[in-house]
């Protein structure tokens, strides 16, 4: 058995994770032998319980895995591997011997576990072990999934070897050959030592993993992923240290909480440790998240070294091509990013926090729902957030309990609304893939009681939090996240108040497709009085930004969410749509883009920047700017709606000069500064956001569903129905072509079109007469619906024909 989330270092305070809000204790295992008969029958021969005496019960002992921690990795005992190998077999077993004393090879009997928890809100003093029903698990387990070569090995002195995979991912080193012989150094590079050994005369490997170099040194940066955010600062950002004073921080790690392994060959057990050196493989269970691992300490480069990409192994559904390699980039970045944080929970980060938040699942389930079969998975993630409900009704912000946004939120143990408002939304996303009315049955009791607390609590918490009724006074810059990350003031009220509303709506949903008449109608009555309230709020002003009462049409996300979640009331969309048109980009202060501008001394390049937009400059002075049409300045839920409202109303072709633009707040970006998966932040960050963080990944899915033109159908259940609506652009000087294929439970459903008879002059494309090839692949009982944009002249025709 290896550690997980139960069983964890005890590092309390002060950091992203609280562990003391989690359930802690020593490593806890239900087991029973099942025995099968020739004639079918199954006998129980071994549960777990007290014996009488040593040979009628389980017994336990420590191995040669000294440690297995989530964040800092593991320590494995060569020499004891050996030691103990054959335990498994009738001719190494012994009688437990009666002792408290847990040593390697030493067997004694277990300890019966107790605890003492309940549902009310929770005191740490009573924590133990998870809390909620105990089921077999049903998701795919965590396998790996790929074999990764190094594209490069370098030499960074002091015995360390750098290798370089090509692309971050999640997983472990794999030494085909064994570990390598250490070479013992004078003084261990930073991070690389372990005093336990040495002090013991014990020689050892370790191996650091990151996601990116630090750039003042070369070597990994470290405090970019470091554990729970902990860390000294490191050589470059000492103006910005984590602090490490916390009980059992990792001495070795040099003040950084680090993602390594360590593999220790006894000097007692010389013997044993080489035998083992050279049959040892790869770490067990933890999986790290890196694009580079640095090997130390050997003379030369360790051979035979190669890496294996773990996930949950969920079935690959869906794809995306065209021939606009800034559209096929952004997409892999954020399939890459969603692939690294598929490890028994969607996680934010798979290295710093890897915890599951509501509000990425929010923002980044639709893409996650075309990528991969997420019927177990997600089924499992709601019925986590179910099991940590609050008596009360509340949801949290995370499936376990962190206490992370609860001052976001509007207190009495809810997470911030739209990350607690998660479990209901996902219910429904899930039931139009795989319609599941059975775990609709099973999910709606603790859905409804979320929006009965809602309707209890709302509208005073939000009182308390700071926010009129009216809306007097109210700026913009009220409690709450919003949409999280955007580059614009975030407008918290609206985001808080429409994702009640959704809470409703999903209700209503819920119910109706249970036959609950009575609780639909109550559910969409409320989540209409909510629509209405926002409406009448948000055009108060009389200017048609569908902005708050007092702002001054610069928030997000004002308009584009309203317009996209049907809010903005019919006779008011065009206007809306029109004024949004009317917003404009600004500059970025960010600290790493200023220490860039420093730098550029560059006049030539300094000017095709200006011209491209990607610099802004006043009063003699370069600042990075972000644009409004050209590149992203919304947030995690901002980019969805921007670039969906803008396809779906007509103007597909501004959706995709944000999503192919170049400079700051663009995929570009990240990919002209070797992203490999999706960053956390438009920005770049050397010390804090993740460089592996699908967050900002909806816009994978507007890929398939209005760039190449299939998704499911809004009425659809189980996914029997898609709708075909290609987008096509204005000029094919953005792009000439596009494919995507859906998996759905019934099936696979395929688009791909492309322009055909253009001009050999790409000057010509804007004006040109073009004809339009579409192919469309519908499984066996499978429904479609085809949906064309309006002909552009009287000389558009439509041929359709039919392949079996």
């Amino acid at each position: 058995m290896g550690s997980g989330w139960w069983d964890h270092r005890p590092i309390l305070t002060k950091s992203i994770v609280k562990f003391d809000l989690l359930p802690r204790g020593p490593t806890t295992v239900m087991a029973q032998l099942f025995l099968s008969t020739a004639k079918g029958k199954m006998h129980v021969v071994l549960p777990t319980q007290d014996g009488e005496d040593g040979d009628d019960m389980w017994q336990v002992s420590r191995g040669h895995i000294r440690e297995s921690d989530l964040f800092t990795g593991e320590i494995v005992d060569l020499g004891i591997m050996i030691e103990m190998d054959g335990w498994d077999t009738i001719q190494s077993w012994t009688n437990a011997v009666d002792s408290s004393m847990l040593e390697p090879n030493r067997w004694i009997p277990p300890s019966l576990y107790e605890t003492d928890q309940s549902l009310q809100y929770r005191d740490p003093k009573f924590f133990a072990s998870p809390i909620g029903r105990l089921v077999p698990s049903e998701i795919p387990p965590l396998l790996p999934m790929e074999r990764i070569s190094p594209d490069e090995v370098h030499n960074l002195g002091s015995g360390r070897w750098l290798f370089d995979f090509g692309k971050a991912f999640s997983g472990m080193l794999h030494f085909d050959e064994g570990i390598p012989h250490p070479i013992v150094p004078d003084d261990y590079p930073r991070g690389h030592g372990f005093k336990a050994a040495s002090e013991n005369g014990d020689s050892f490997i370790t191996v650091i993993y990151g996601e990116s170099l630090e750039m003042s040194t070369g070597d990994i940066n470290r405090v970019l992923v470091a554990g729970l955010g902990l860390h000294d600062g490191g050589p470059r950002h000492v103006s910005n240290p984590k602090t490490t004073d916390v009980p059992c921080f990792p001495p070795d790690h040099d003040g950084i909480l680090s993602q390594r392994d360590v593999f220790v060959i006894s000097k007692e057990k010389e013997i044993s440790s080489r035998i083992a050196r050279e049959l040892f493989r790869q770490p067990h269970f933890t999986t790290h998240a890196f694009r580079f691992a640095e090997v130390c300490c050997t003379k030369d480069p360790p051979a035979g070294v190669h890496a294996l990409l773990y996930r949950t192994a969920v079935p690959n559904w869906g794809s995306f091509s065209s021939s606009n390699v800034l559209l096929n980039g952004g997409y892999e970045l954020v399939k890459n990013a969603m692939v690294s944080n598929m490890l028994s929970v969607q996680s934010d980060c798979p290295h710093r926090e890897k915890l599951p938040y509501g509000g990425d699942l929010v923002a980044n389930s639709p893409a996650a729902l075309h990528f991969f079969d997420m019927s177990a998975f997600y089924k499992k993630t709601v019925l986590d957030w179910l099991d940590s409900q609050w008596d009360n009704g509340a949801y949290t912000e995370t499936s376990m309990w962190q206490d992370l946004n609860d001052y976001a939120g509007i207190g009495r143990g809810a997470g911030e609304t739209v990350w607690a408002s998660a479990p209901p939304v996902l219910t429904v996303r899930y039931f139009q893939h795989y319609d599941d009315v059975d775990f609709l049955r099973i999910s709606l009791p603790s859905h409804i009681r979320w929006l009965d607390f809602l309707n209890r609590e709302f509208n005073a918490g939000m009182k308390e939090k700071g926010f009129a009724n009216d809306l007097k006074g109210y700026q913009g810059d009220g409690s709450g996240l919003g949409d999280w990350l955007a580059l614009r003031d975030r407008d918290t009220w609206l985001t808080h108040t429409a994702f009640y509303m959704a809470s409703a709506r999903a209700v209503a949903y819920i119910s109706r497709e249970l036959g609950d008449k009575d609780m639909q109608q109550k559910a969409f009555a409320k989540a209409e009085d909510i629509r209405s309230r926002i409406s009448r709020l948000y055009l108060k002003n009389g200017k048609d930004t569908f902005d708050f009462p007092e702002g001054n049409s610069y928030a997000t996300p004002g308009p584009e969410m309203s317009l996209f979640s049907r809010i903005v009331p019919g006779e008011k969309r065009c206007v809306v749509l029109k004024n949004y048109f009317k917003r404009s980009g600004s500059r970025w202060p960010g600290d790493e883009e200023k220490l860039f501008l420093q730098e550029l001394k560059n006049k030539t390049y300094i000017h095709d920047m200006l011209e491209k937009g990607e610099l802004i400059e006043e009063d003699d002075t370069y600042w990075m700017g972000w644009s409004q049409w050209q590149g992203f300045n919304e947030g995690i839920f901002g980019i969805r709606y921007s670039l969906k409202t803008l396809s779906d109303m007509g103007f597909h072709n501004i959706a995709l000069r944000k999503a192919s633009g170049f400079g700051f707040g663009t995929p570009e970006y990240m990919l002209r500064h070797n992203a490999t998966s999706l960053w956390e932040t438009w920005w770049r960050s050397e010390d804090l956001y993740s460089r592996n963080h699908p967050m900002l990944g909806a816009l994978a899915e507007w890929m398939s569903s209005s760039v190449a033109g299939v998704a499911l159908h809004p009425t659809t259940t189980g996914g029997r129905r898609v709708l075909f609506w290609p987008r096509f652009p204005k000029s094919a000087g953005m792009i000439q072509h596009a494919s995507a294929t859906q998996g759905t439970q019934i099936g696979d459903f395929a688009i791909a079109w492309r322009f055909e008879n253009l001009p050999s002059d790409k000057s010509l494309y804007n004006a040109a007469s073009v004809k339009i090839r579409i192919r469309f692949l519908i499984p066996p009982g499978g429904e479609a619906i085809l949906r064309l944009p309006p002909p552009t002249s009287h000389r558009t025709k439509v041929w359709i024909s039919r392949s079996d």
